[in-house]
């Protein structure tokens, strides 16, 4: 497993991937920008332009503060769902990582299937509705069990790195059942792979690395345990 992460991480500089991470990036940023700007405006409104107080008479000022008080939870809420959203953006393009690493380590292999635009979408959304339902439901558990929290962040978020990349290495080269069969045979270790992806999620900025590094280090994986 090291191995394959070592090997994935060697291919960093492949000029694949780093398209594949300023697209996901930039698109993440664009997306929570506006998401930032819809939380403020809709904080604005919300209070309206003019209030009367009793005692104050009509005050014209709490829709700045209402803005103004919106922008820490913007902040705080772009470091939660940075990371789901740039792996979801990510996702659209992983295909040309995958390529690019089978293309300098694995050559001769024979035409990886093609999955169409549409089935993609699909599976990002899914992933993405995934990803955050179940973190959202893990903060109960941070809440209850806060010492072991970065344990749960780790355990949860590599489930679920490991359960996506695998299958998508795998649905390249077999069909969908059987790239289901084999992620539920080696579940162990790819589990074990995903929970070191999910290390990293913990870093700001190394964490946007790990949607390109994962889908690498899984499609390392997949061809060892294949073979």
């Amino acid at each position: 497993m090291i191995d394959d992460i070592l090997k994935a991480l060697g291919q960093i500089g492949d000029p694949r991937f780093r398209s594949v991470l300023l697209r996901g990036v930039g698109l993440s940023l664009a997306l929570l920008i506006g998401f930032s700007a819809v939380l403020i405006w809709g904080a604005q409104a919300l209070v309206g332009p003019s209030v009367t107080l009793p005692f104050l008479g009509e005050v014209t000022w709490l829709d700045n503060a209402a803005g103004w008080a919106a922008v820490p939870f913007t902040l705080i809420a772009s470091v939660f769902l940075m990371v789901p959203v740039a792996s979801a953006f990510t996702g659209l393009f992983l295909d040309r990582i995958a390529q690019a690493v089978e293309d300098r380590h694995y050559p001769g292999l024979p035409p990886a299937r093609t999955q169409p635009w549409g089935e993609a979408l699909r599976e990002t959304a899914g992933f993405l509705g995934l990803v955050l339902g179940v973190n959202l439901l893990a903060l109960i558990a941070y809440l209850f069990l806060a010492p072991f929290a970065l344990f749960i962040f780790w355990g949860v978020n590599g489930f679920l790195l490991g359960r996506e990349y695998a299958q998508m290495v795998a649905a390249r080269h077999m069909p969908r059942a059987e790239a289901t069969k084999f992620r539920s045979r080696h579940r162990g270790e790819i589990w074990l792979t995903g929970v070191l992806m999910a290390i990293p999620l913990s870093v700001p900025l190394l964490n946007l690395l790990v949607p390109v590094v994962g889908v690498a280090a899984f499609t390392h994986l997949f061809h060892r345990l294949a073979r």
